[in-house]
């Protein structure tokens, strides 16, 4: 029996876990050799050496025997079964239960995304896109998250295109601004126009703009801990604090600015950055425009409350541990999201076990929007099939 059975699961977070060459070997001629090599940080070496030992394990039939049933019990990381070779994970999928998966990589955006010569940000992320799409293309129920960087409008647009025509079923966007200027500035526009045009939504996902806690703040006089998982590459208490704020920004400003009033079909996910803070987040949203309509003349144009273009346009996955039960309560159940972070030690061992612990007194249809049909709503997709 599949790990998720008895209901339809859509699972919205799950990762690719780079080889070496995994950026590189999709990207075009002239922009090969300056993309700069996968950086795996304090890892270093260590990462390095789990990397190989897990492709010469893809290769070994017998060790790959112990590890291909109960996967979300199994070994993490490069380790896990499916981690980047597509094939297991189709059969990971299989064991899962999930009747759709997003799928996002891992690393890769250190190789470009921080660049200062447009071509390497925009030829990673074209060999970004080509790569996660090439892993998911075999499955029906992967679903390839491209990447975008808004930093120049054209060429933003120039790389959606392109990601939709290779088969990218969701945009990842830094939780930034674009560049120097809003992402509601009228020249992102077309971006925001073709996606709401193709269906497709933007994501803001942990990693990329959420990085905001001021390196001041970790010189307290001590010695710096290790992160919650023993290494040096994955966040700290600190910054764990703030790790939803620049989501907050981005959001704000796509409200404010007139994006989602302007572009009504247009959906969002925010990923793997918690869902605590959303309540409250909609009630400031609409006390701070109630406080500065009067002196705002943008604010006069929008003619819905600011969290009802939240609550129509985007959704928010929750940690594992979070009181996702409470949060309905509060705030509704439309807003919310199933994810495992597979293969990702971080999505826990029993994602749906922990959730579930917070459910007391949530009925069943709110259950359903959790686990699937808030996904489906912001896909547009129609009812899927439950695991047998």
């Amino acid at each position: 029996m599949p790990y998720g059975n008895g209901r339809v699961y859509c699972d919205a977070d799950s990762h690719i876990m780079e080889t070496f060459d995994w950026v590189s070997r999709f990207a075009d001629p002239a922009v090969k050799d300056k993309i700069p090599a996968l950086k795996l940080g304090g890892a270093g070496a260590e990462a390095e050496r789990a990397i190989s030992k897990a492709m010469a394990r893809v290769t070994d039939a017998e060790k790959t025997a112990e590890i291909d049933h109960n996967v979300i019990e199994g070994p993490k990381g490069w380790y896990a079964y499916g981690a980047f070779d597509p094939a297991e994970r189709t059969k990971a999928l299989d064991d899962l239960g999930f009747s759709k998966q997003m799928v996002f990589s891992t690393f890769a955006a250190t190789q470009y995304l921080e660049s200062k010569d447009p071509d390497i940000l925009y030829g990673g992320i074209r060999a970004h896109n080509r790569a996660i799409t090439e892993f998911c293309k075999h499955d029906a129920r992967l679903i390839a998250v491209g990447q975008v960087s808004l930093a120049d409008p054209a060429r933003a647009l120039d790389e959606v295109r392109e990601g939709l025509r290779l088969g990218c079923g969701a945009f990842w966007i830094p939780a930034a601004p674009a560049g120097e200027v809003s992402p509601g500035h009228p020249d992102l526009d077309p971006v925001w126009d073709i996606l709401s045009e193709a269906g497709v939504p933007f994501v803001l996902h942990v990693g990329a703009g959420s990085r905001l806690l001021l390196k001041a703040y970790e010189k307290n006089g001590r010695p710096r801990p290790t992160d919650r998982l023993g290494g040096g590459e994955n966040i700290r208490i600190k910054d764990y604090m703030v790790i939803s704020f620049g989501a907050q920004m981005f959001l704000s400003a796509m409200v404010f600015d007139g994006v989602f009033e302007r572009f009504p079909a247009l959906r969002g996910g925010v990923i793997e950055l918690g869902g605590g803070w959303v309540p409250e987040f909609l009630r400031a949203l609409d006390l701070g425009h109630k406080s500065f309509v009067k002196s705002d003349p943008n604010l006069q144009l929008l003619t819905l409350k600011p969290s009802d273009y939240i609550r129509r346009a985007v959704k928010f996955t929750p940690f594992p541990g979070e009181d996702v039960g409470r949060m309905m309560r509060d705030a509704g159940a439309e807003l919310f999201l199933f994810s495992s972070d597979y293969p990702h030690p971080e999505g826990t061992r029993d994602p749906i076990g922990r959730f579930e612990k917070t459910f007391e007194g949530v009925d069943e249809a709110a259950k359903d929007l959790f686990y699937s049909r808030n996904f489906m709503e912001m896909f547009g997709a129609p009812a899927l099939v439950a695991a047998e």
